[in-house]
Formats: structure tokens, C-alpha cells, sequence
């Protein structure tokens, strides 16, 4: 039993306002703009799209999903797409 009562959530401020890929259950693969998360790893991606239509040119395909809400147990891995201070 851990000494206290609350568990901490995620700390993914460094990561906001950045472009991420995320690796999901299924073989899929995300990339988007980091809005918002909360302690069950829940995110809000912004301008995403699936990793495959995000290699593609913008004029091509259209395989925009816009604003998602991703759910945490969904979530594989994170790869941050842009330099992010420590």
C-alpha cells in the first residue's frame, strides 16, 4: 500500500501545444496537436489525422479527423514530433 491517499496524475505539460504521434491498440497511429489530458491519460488532439495520411501531402486524401478525445487505455506510446524543453 502506497503512503499516500492520491495518486498523481500524468505530467504531460511539457507536451502541450505540441505535435505528437500516439500509438493505439489495433495498430493504429495518431498525430496531432496536444490540447488538453487528464489523470487517466484521456487527450485532446487538435488538427489530427492518422499517422499514414499525416506523410502524405496536405492536398492529398483529406484524412483530417480535426479536433479527437482519445481515451487513455487506448494509448500505446508517445513520440513527441517537436523539440521539447526539459
Amino acid at each position: 500500500m502506497s503512503s499516500s491517499k492520491h495518486q498523481k496524475g500524468p505530467d504531460l505539460k511539457r507536451f502541450m501545444d505540441k505535435r505528437l504521434k500516439l500509438s493505439l491498440n489495433g495498430n493504429r497511429k495518431v498525430v496531432g496537436t496536444l490540447r488538453g489530458y487528464d489523470a487517466f491519460l484521456n487527450v485532446v488532439l487538435e488538427e489530427a489525422m492518422p499517422a499514414e495520411a499525416a506523410g502524405s501531402s496536405e492536398g492529398e486524401g483529406g484524412g483530417g479527423l480535426g479536433t479527437v478525445v482519445i481515451r487513455g487505455n487506448s494509448i500505446i506510446q508517445f513520440e513527441s514530433i517537436e523539440r521539447v524543453a526539459k
